[in-house]
């Protein structure tokens, strides 16, 4: 069974490899990471439409075919947006998948929920303002404020939108994908559990990208296990060690 990595929004293939590839690397099964259209290696960017998740997780999932040996069963792993992907590549059928990893959904039934309000707005002052003047217009603004008083591991993970390479060339996909649903509905990601694919949730609390609450609206739905780790502003080698320990008991036990 191969394993897909899917990393999030502004990162790029080393993200989740870093964070898993602890956890897989005694595995003899192939691993693939991909970048996602305007992000990392990935020389694509286009237009609007090419950034809504269907799209994406149709064009990734085309790139993991051509990686994989036909028919390879594959077990997703996905962090932020690219759980967001790894579940359309899931309900979509795009791939044949035998379990999934969700690791801290930002990404509901609802367009543009309030969690994701601030990366449209960096978008237009990477576009207006550049890098510099941008980022800091950006410390200035409440979006910022709010999101660094509550966790100022996820105020510095906005900041670094504006230092991201190519920030302003790849813009774009900071205005478009967080305008997308994940799921239209609960029933929808019922889907999944109806075929059988044991999924596995991951949340922290204290982040206000990445709910705790649109995580357990994940996991009922999907009728999967809610794994939650410890808060990254309390600890990131404790958030990490007890994402990689949950994930290997998980791997271990869901066939």
């Amino acid at each position: 069974m191969a394993t897909l990595l899917l990393h999030g929004l502004g990162a790029d293939r080393r993200q989740p490899l870093e964070l898993f590839g602890p956890v897989l690397a005694d595995s003899p099964e192939p691993v693939v990471a991909l970048d996602v259209r305007a992000h990392g290696a990935s020389p694509l960017i286009g237009s609007a439409a090419d950034f809504t998740l269907p799209a994406l997780a149709a064009e990734l999932a085309a790139s993991a075919r051509a990686a994989l040996p036909p028919g390879e069963p594959v077990t997703l792993l996905g962090i932020s947006m690219g759980a967001a992907l790894a579940l359309r590549i899931a309900l979509d059928e795009l791939l044949p998948v035998r379990r999934a990893v969700f690791v801290r959904p930002a990404f509901s039934s609802e367009a543009l929920p309030p969690n994701l309000h601030a990366f449209p707005v960096i978008a237009e002052l990477l576009t207006r303002l550049g890098p510099a003047e941008g980022v800091e217009s950006f410390r200035e603004s409440s979006l910022y404020q709010e999101v660094a008083a509550a966790s100022p591991a996820g105020g510095r993970g906005l900041l670094g939108q504006f230092t991201a390479p190519d920030a302003v060339a790849r813009a774009v996909r900071l205005t478009e994908i967080p305008r997308n649903r994940a799921y239209r509905d609960t029933a929808e990601l019922a889907a999944l559990s109806a075929r059988g694919v044991p999924a596995l949730v991951v949340a922290a609390p204290r982040d206000p990208v990445h709910p705790v609450e649109v995580a357990a609206e994940w996991a009922e739905g999907l009728g999967a296990e809610l794994l939650t780790v410890p808060a990254r502003d309390d600890s990131q080698p404790a958030q990490t060690a007890a994402l990689r320990a949950g994930l290997a008991e998980w791997l271990r036990t869901a066939g």
